[in-house]
């Protein structure tokens, strides 16, 4: 929630200590109140209210329900003309955006406001914006002397405006009908401003007699928009919750396209962001890759198991899909990224457990069994041990699905939908599998030899592996936690990465001038900045916002907050490869020296606005300033950084009067009306509004453009006494001084924070990591009272991770839960737990060759893998205690088990790994598919030939007791 203050004519300082602060004492108690981040600047300050990630996502609005009654309570306490509102709407995300140009901005609004209710009609839309509105005004210029010679005060004359423009009821008439009385003479124009009698000190003087009455815009604006250098205003819509997005762009553009054909000659209408478009590219990309790693799937099930083998496999796909498509419906979970990664995930793992199923089948077909009987095999021998391996890769996604955290509600859809897949791809394999065996699986074969199926080149090396790794067990299980221990270390040369950046061709550029800027000075530097970017080819569009943040086209973006010295452009590159060139050239900038450019692409999950950040809290800003300038160096100095700036700016010029309080005591002035004719001379005066349709346009009392433009006239500004005019310079001594234009408080503590992007290749983490040493030195020396805090996207990774290790131990104690329960063995459960973290292994080796950074979804690929690898070696344990039980000794029961499960072990591992790779080309899951391949080839050698082993190091140990007491130890 963004709450705003405004007190006008207050130093950011009073704003900060007479209306932040008490505001921010109350608001402390808001519940799951994460932290309160202010700035205060002229006469406003703006609170960030933001609530822990772990806070319960029904009780959001009731808490910022709560907030607002907080804030009514507050409102009597606030210094006189102080004013207080909140704003929670951040929710929406207008990916449909359109601008109009072409005409002048009164014009646009109209024009916005008749396309905004004509798209508002298409089923679908949700909300609307309208931005770059230039409020209209009527201006009374007054010259001071005239007023202080006539001797009539700027606020006679406000005052005079505001009555006759005020609508009051004057009574009606009852008789048989009821008659309304209506009083004329209601200002409805610049000419009834002029016409506007004012008391002065000899009689009545006319508005037009004192001033010059003119219609314009708001002067200084709000904030103004532009699209390709041109003065614009933005419509954006926001789709309705549920809605479908292709359906609904699609519905959107005709009418946007009906309407473009009905405006006036010059007007333009252009879309500038369309949601639709990046859904369909982003569908279908997914759906190429789901269908290659669909096909890679069905191949490797045809070329392994045979034609009538595989099509039993293939079905399964389908049924299963099918049936997690009617979850998904029915759970409100819709097609966008997270949901089609996750499918495209689950589709490596979904044929594991039919593959397992048949293979069963086919084994027991090989030994002459008939199909029904196979497929009863299937159920009694695998089903179980197949559903303890299926809920162990459920259970390592567990954390994604369940953890407090912002990023882990982003990216939560992985657990729902793999664990629905997985869940659903057992019943298919262990109901439906086998009933397609039994109708497409060919019959026995009579007097058929068993030992010749393991009697092959392939099988007779893997047995000699086998049986050496038992011979040599101690030495295959040293090498193992050596290769273990290594890859740990390795890990540090692996890229850390919290989210990484969008493929989309948008490019954010945030203008910043010196903080107390105008507006107009930030307007001028970023027409020179645009006016290099509307020739750059490789730039499609360009949109810029000037004192205000975009609209939130895109979900993870964060549009800044309004402030007259800084600009929002939006450019859309033409591709990939251009948006890189045209950053290039822009951290070269020259066109605009006096700004700083942040240039910077968007991120595909959370992250803070700049992913470098060191927040300096402590009591007085001039020793905060004194700690923040040598991180500055050091950032400065650190290779891969750009953007480098601390968020307070330098200190502004600022005029200041002290009264003589004697001469004005006998002049009869006095504090408040001096201050109100010096803000109306040169700020303005509201004097009431004309009525004009649905507009509202407000009268402003103010200075001529003389007076107001130039601070060297103040002391000739003459000032209305009882006893005359009197210049301005004979009350008050005018001099000059310095102040903080903006100040930064967080929890209630002066902050500054330094903060830096990077260019390039580079990440946050190697950043940090540079400076750690130069900053912690900087830390150590800090006086009393003063800390340095982490911030970024190392601060974000931090939360979001901490979520994750929090749910460890519950997904640690389910799978070891699961495990007993299905291996009845303290022993043999400990043994498959030794096997999870096998998959670090080979993860790090990938990462490592690949280069790809380990971020936010590579952790979580990381922990899942656990899971899968568990899942096999279950399989395989379990498989050594049926020998067991059928009477072989304990080496031939291994070794049994490892040659008979190596199949399906190899195949589910196989299929798994080729359904990965179309994954690997993708920005946001390219490194999770790179951990799952790179773990899931190690972890699945060292399965055949390192578990065995291990079984027979700790089980095949001399005893007393007898065999049956040994089989349950």
């Amino acid at each position: 929630m963004i709450v705003a203050a405004a007190w006008p004519g207050a130093t950011p300082a009073q704003m900060q200590a007479q209306v932040a602060d008490p505001i921010e004492r109350r608001l402390r108690a808001t519940e799951d109140l994460d932290f309160l981040q202010t700035y205060c600047v002229d006469g406003h300050c703006v609170i960030h209210v933001s609530l822990t990630d772990g806070a319960p996502k029904e009780r959001v609005p009731v808490i910022w329900q709560q907030v607002r009654k907080r804030l009514k309570d507050i409102e009597p306490d606030l210094p006189a003309g102080a004013s207080v509102a909140a704003d929670d709407d951040y929710a929406d995300v207008y990916g449909y955006v359109f601008t109009l140009t072409g005409a002048d901005n009164a014009r646009l609004v109209t024009l916005a406001e008749q396309a905004r209710d004509a798209m508002l009609r298409v089923p679908g839309a949700g909300k609307s914006q309208i931005t770059g509105e230039i409020p209209r005004k009527l201006f009374v210029d007054l010259d001071s002397r005239r007023l202080a010679a006539m001797g009539v005060s700027p606020g006679a004359i406000a005052q005079a405006l505001t009555k006759r423009t005020s609508v009051a009821p004057s009574g009606v008439a009852e008789r048989s009908m009821r008659v309304p009385v209506r009083i004329g003479g209601a200002v409805d124009g610049a000419d009834a401003v002029e016409d506007t009698a004012v008391a002065a000190a000899n009689g009545t003087v006319n508005v037009s007699d004192i001033g010059v009455v003119s219609n314009g815009y708001a002067d200084p604006p709000d904030g103004l928009v532009r699209h390709a250098a041109k003065p614009a205003v933005v419509l954006a819509i926001a789709m309705a919750p549920g809605a479908d997005g292709l359906g609904f762009g699609k519905r959107l553009s005709k009418v946007a396209a009906e309407f473009g054909r009905t405006l006036p000659a010059g007007v333009k209408l252009t879309q500038v962001e369309d949601q639709s478009q990046n859904i369909r590219e982003a569908v279908d990309a997914f759906l190429i890759k789901f269908l290659c790693a669909l096909t890679v799937v069905l191949i490797v099930a045809f070329v392994t198991l045979g034609w009538r083998t595989g099509v039993v496999v293939a079905l399964s796909v389908p049924l299963t899909l099918a049936i997690v498509a009617l979850f998904m419906g029915a759970s409100g979970i819709g097609l966008e990224r997270i949901s089609l990664g996750a499918l495209i995930l689950s589709l490596g793992l979904l044929v594991d457990d039919a593959i397992i199923s048949v293979e069963a089948m086919v084994v027991q077909l090989e030994k002459g069994a008939t199909r029904a009987d196979a497929a009863a095999y299937a159920w009694t021998h695998t089903a179980f041990p197949m559903l303890t391996g299926t809920l162990l890769t459920i259970v390592g996604f567990l954390p994604v699905g369940f953890a407090q955290s912002t990023t882990s509600e982003y990216a939560g859809g992985i657990f729902w939908v793999t664990g629905s897949a997985l869940l659903v791809s057992w019943v298919v394999a262990v109901v439906f599998t086998p009933y397609l065996g039994v109708r497409l699986l060919p019959e026995a074969v009579s007097h058929h030899d068993l030992d010749a199926m393991y009697d092959t080149p392939v099988y007779r090396r893997l047995r000699r592996v086998v049986d050496a790794c038992m011979a040599q067990r101690g030495t295959v299980v040293a090498v193992t936690a050596a290769l273990l221990v290594a890859s740990l270390a390795g890990a540090m040369l692996v890229r850390q990465q919290f989210f990484p950046t969008s493929d989309r061709a948008e490019i954010i550029v945030d203008v910043s001038l010196r903080s107390g800027a105008s507006l107009s000075a930030t307007s001028a530097a970023v027409k020179r900045i645009e006016a290099g970017i509307v020739r750059d080819r490789d730039v499609a569009q360009v949109d810029s916002y000037i004192g205000q943040g975009s609209p939130r086209f895109y979900l993870p973006y964060g549009p800044s907050l309004p402030d007259p010295a800084t600009a929002t452009m939006v450019l859309v590159a033409t591709d990939l490869h251009a948006r890189e060139r045209v950053i290039a050239r822009l951290l070269a900038n020259h066109a605009a020296p006096e700004a700083k450019l942040h240039v910077r692409r968007l991120s595909l999950g959370p992250s803070a606005g700049f992913p470098v950040q060191y927040r300096v809290i402590g009591p007085d800003p001039e020793t905060l300033r004194r700690i923040a300038a040598p991180i500055e160096a050091v950032l400065r100095a650190t290779p891969g950084t750009t953007a480098v700036q601390a968020d307070w700016g330098t200190p502004s010029v600022a005029m200041r009067l002290d009264l003589d309080s004697d001469r004005v005591a006998r002049l009869g002035l006095d504090r408040a009306q001096l201050a109100s004719e010096v803000a109306t001379m040169l700020s303005g005066q509201p004097a009431g509004e004309v009525l004009r349709g649905t507009k509202r346009i407000g009268i402003v009392v103010r200075g001529t453009a003389a007076d107001r433009g130039d601070p060297g006239r103040l002391g000739d500004m003459a000032i209305s006494t009882p006893g005359g005019p009197v210049p301005l310079a004979q009350v008050a001594r005018i001099g000059v001084t310095t102040e903080q234009p903006i100040v930064w408080t967080r929890d209630g503590a002066l902050c500054i924070t330094v903060q830096a992007d990077m260019t390039g290749d580079v990440q946050a983490s190697e950043i940090v990591d540079a400076a750690a040493a130069r900053v912690a030195a900087i830390a150590k020396a800090l006086p009393a009272g003063y800390r340095i805090e982490d911030g970024g996207d190392g601060e974000l990774s931090a939360k979001a991770n901490d979520a994750i290790y929090a749910l460890l131990p519950i997904t640690f104690g389910l799978m070891l839960l699961l495990l007993m329960v299905q291996l009845q063995s303290i022993g043999r459960t400990l043994l498959v737990l030794a096997t999870a973290p096998l998959g670090v292994i080979g993860a790090v080796a990938a990462l490592v060759l690949t280069g790809a950074p380990f971020g936010f979804v590579a952790l979580l690929g990381l922990i899942a893998l656990a899971g899968m690898i568990m899942r096999n070696s279950i399989i395989l344990v379990d498989q050594v205690q049926h020998n067991q039980a059928e009477g072989m000794d304990l080496h031939a029961a291994i070794v049994a088990a490892t040659i008979g499960r190596s199949r399906p072990v190899v195949l589910t591992a196989l299929a798994a790994v080729l359904a990965f790779i179309p994954l690997c080309f993708n920005i946001f899951w390219g490194p999770m598919a790179i951990v799952m391949i790179g773990g899931l080839i190690g972890a699945t050698i060292l399965t055949l030939v390192a578990l065995p082993g291990l079984y027979a190091l700790v089980f095949d140990r001399p005893s007393s007791l007898p065999l049956q007491d040994q089989a349950h130890a």
